[in-house]
């Protein structure tokens, strides 16, 4: 984006002293918000919430210190969006896993301070030749990210088309944490998931989630907020969600982490990701003149 891009969409969207847009990490367009509440950068990439961190607190969202930026390359942490598919696209494997929504530009459609002085950005995918060829499809989709103590995220699908159309999504977050050897993840108790670290078989949790090793689950009857408990930093983030009825648990530990070559040395340790997903069994079907929506919250909580 050129400097007069960037001072065109600065007169129009920029809120003095709490939003302004300008060139980032290998010169991608980002938002950059600081209010009274809390600070985050959003890469207008992806619509990728690259960092948020209240005010007082430690950073909430992990970005990988050897994350790569580059147009058109997904940023290992933060929030990717993972759109309209989750994981391999159901027919055609040379299509890009997780959908192709994380690696292109957005729009910056709406900017907006509300009256406790959260911040909020609201940016849609800029449809393309190349997004059309991979899904060809009526399905304009907007990211609503406010910023605050909290930080709320919506995905929003619309079907303009005549037909109904199936979609997987996601909001692939990851959480900064101190050791994830020490963390647990509560509110999944209970539930069933595909494990896929053991070829996709199912199973039951029993308690909270603990993560020594590699852990891929794709959790299913999945609605109860999570609670990701730090012993060490004294803290939970809390994870509400609506619009979604699955959720994943990943990490990749040490050997994965190491062949994926953006992690650094011991990245594996200081995250986790706990995605609000519509995946696997979960996938919602938009008919005609619809819209889904998915909806998060992350809190910070003190330990007591």
């Amino acid at each position: 984006m050129s400097t007069s891009e960037f001072d065109a969409l600065n007169r129009q969207h920029a809120l003095p002293g709490k939003l302004a847009f300008g060139p980032g990490p290998g010169g991608l367009a980002v938002a950059v918000v600081n209010n009274s509440h809390a600070s985050a950068i959003i890469a207008l990439q992806g619509a990728h919430v690259m960092t948020w961190t209240p005010h007082g607190q430690q950073p909430v969202i992990w970005l990988s210190r050897a994350a790569a930026f580059a147009p058109g390359k997904s940023i290992r942490g933060g929030v990717p969006i993972c759109w309209p598919w989750f994981g391999p696209h159901p027919s055609d494997a040379k299509l890009p896993g997780h959908g192709f929504a994380r690696t292109v530009p957005w729009e910056v459609v709406e900017s907006r301070s509300l009256r406790d002085d959260r911040t909020v950005l609201v940016l849609r995918l800029a449809e393309t030749e190349a997004t059309r060829k991979q899904w060809p499809h009526a399905t304009p989709v907007e990211a609503h990210i406010t910023v605050g103590t909290t930080l709320e995220m919506e995905l929003v699908t619309h079907n303009n088309g005549s037909a109904p159309v199936t979609i997987g999504d996601a909001l692939h977050t990851y959480f900064e944490v101190s050791d994830i050897r020490e963390v647990k993840i509560h509110g999944l108790g209970g539930c069933p998931y595909l494990d896929k670290v053991d070829g996709g078989s199912r199973k039951q949790q029993q308690g909270p989630v603990t993560i020594g090793s590699e852990v891929d689950r794709v959790y299913l009857d999945s609605t109860a907020d999570c609670l990701i408990e730090d012993p060490r930093w004294r803290r939970r983030i809390r994870v509400s969600k609506r619009g979604s009825r699955s959720s994943v648990v990943w990490n990749p530990w040490t050997e994965k982490a190491a062949k994926m070559g953006d992690f650094g040395t011991r990245g594996y340790l200081n995250m986790v990701c706990v995605e609000s997903t519509n995946a696997a069994e979960d996938v919602v079907n938009i008919g005609p003149g619809g819209e889904h929506r998915l909806w998060v919250r992350y809190a910070v909580e003190p330990l007591s």
